[in-house]
């Protein structure tokens, strides 16, 4: 059993690594953090609880099929968590939500976390 977390460079991806953290501590598993970002990832505030993945190939390449990509590699994920942010509407039609598409897509569980 595993807890996957999507972090992007931002403060919801921020909240989201926390969050894959605390839920990880409550099932007593161990997260497993994608960086869907250009620069690399620090979670060493974490230690050995957290390991780190980065998206590999090319650096367009889409954030939700990458995410799918590594739950199908990894089997013992039971969970999913996502950062999210409030977007109206419009926003969501003409720019596409990856936190929708992965709630949508996801075959595991998914944990939402909006940043304070």
């Amino acid at each position: 059993m595993t807890v996957l977390v999507a972090v992007t460079d931002n403060e919801e991806g921020r909240a989201a690594l926390r969050a894959a953290v605390g839920e990880a501590e409550m099932l007593n598993t161990s997260v497993l953090a994608m960086n869907l970002g250009l620069t690399g990832l620090d979670a060493s505030e974490y230690g050995d609880a957290v390991r780190v993945v980065h998206r590999v190939g090319r650096e367009d390449r889409d954030p939700v099929a990458a995410v799918l990509d590594e739950l199908d590699e990894h089997p013992e994920v039971t969970r999913l968590a996502i950062g999210i942010r409030k977007r109206s509407r419009v926003g969501k039609a003409l720019l596409g939500s990856t936190s929708q598409r992965l709630l949508m897509l996801s075959p595991v569980p998914v944990l939402t976390v909006r940043p304070e």
